[in-house]
């Protein structure tokens, strides 16, 4: 009864990276956007087609300037040196979004619900990488008996 087990093989987890991460849950994003677009083009009027793909693509923009503003703020934070843009850089992020879905909704080439789902094509790459975690998790556990 004194042992403990090791639940989780530690050569597992060391060899991930987060660019691997990054990568997964970019391709999850992609795979999701895709999915839905299909779906969509046979279920649903052009509008909503045509909001989700523009979400969708807004959506991983989004991921992508997120990560490289991250990225530089963090490695400035190693150098010493402060950022050329600051704050500025997430707040154009932004405002960049919503100019680009309010003409294209004035323009009435999309449908606004449909965007904002497409724009959140984040959140199911999150739960397709959490259950490759949790799959992993269980699989690679050691057994004790």
């Amino acid at each position: 009864m004194s042992e403990i087990a090791d639940s989780v093989n530690d050569n597992v987890m060391a060899g991930e990276n987060d660019a691997a991460l990054e990568s997964r849950i970019f391709r999850a994003m992609i795979a999701t956007v895709v999915l839905a677009a299909i779906a969509s083009e046979t279920l649903m009027p052009w509008r909503v087609t045509a909001g989700l793909m523009l979400g969708g693509v807004l959506s991983l923009l989004n991921y992508h300037w997120l990560r490289t503003s991250i990225a530089v703020v963090l490695s400035s934070g190693t150098t010493g040196t402060h950022p050329r843009f600051g704050i500025s850089r997430y707040i154009i992020r932004y405002l960049v979004i919503a100019v680009v879905v309010f003409a294209a909704y004035t323009l009435q080439l999309v449908s606004l619900a449909a965007t904002i789902v497409g724009l959140c094509s984040f959140v199911p790459a999150l739960f397709v990488e959490a259950f490759r975690q949790f799959y992993l998790a269980i699989i690679n556990r050691e057994e004790t008996y």
